[in-house]
């Protein structure tokens, strides 16, 4: 078909698959990143519960000394920080899921931009780092935990049990250098 010069594509609709992008405030990418966030959370928030159902007073350790047997103190330490590990987990997924259907529902007032809204970058910007820091906290406890859950398993730390000591060391290692990581990348994605 042939067009003449005087042609106008005034008229000309653009197709949904070619539309120009849209601002950098919205993106699908966010949602992606919080589904991320909710799903690790989870997974978190399941640990929590294992290391509860693993332990309970009185339990003795697998080390030949009473000594090495947690107390009570231990235990209760045991459930303080797996109750305030998963009071921050939820906090994060409570803030993300809060954040994801803010989206959606903006979202539903145009049906051809599928994860896309337009929507305050400094509130979404905001409540992510939320959710981040909460994600952050929720570990930490959930490690001290897990040295605790260690500790009633496996014997005390101040009695020099080598398994126990073992563990506690490679936990803290893998754990603490991945929060290492996670808390860069989240440094670096907000400041830049």
């Amino acid at each position: 078909m042939e067009v003449s010069e005087d042609y106008e594509f005034k008229d000309y609709v653009i197709p949904s698959a070619r539309r120009f992008p849209l601002p950098p405030t919205t993106t699908s990418v966010h949602v992606t990143a919080l589904d991320g966030l909710v799903t690790v959370n989870s997974l978190f928030t399941v640990a929590v519960f294992v290391g509860l159902s693993l332990t309970s007073p009185g339990q003795r350790s697998l080390e030949d000394n009473t000594a090495c047997d947690a107390g009570l103190d231990v235990v209760r330490n045991l459930l303080v920080f797996e109750v305030v590990s998963f009071s921050f987990f939820l906090f994060s997924s409570l803030i993300a899921q809060g954040l994801k259907l803010a989206i959606n529902l903006l979202n539903s007032k145009d049906v051809d931009e599928a994860f896309r809204a337009h929507i305050n970058a400094r509130v979404l910007r905001l409540g992510m780092l939320g959710s981040a820091v909460g994600s952050v906290m929720g570990c930490l406890f959930l490690l001290l935990s897990m040295v605790n859950v260690i500790q009633i398993r496996l014997g005390m730390l101040s009695c020099g049990s080598t398994a126990a000591v073992r563990a506690v060391a490679v936990l803290l290692t893998l754990v603490c250098s991945a929060l290492a990581v996670y808390i860069s990348t989240i440094f670096y994605a907000f400041t830049h």
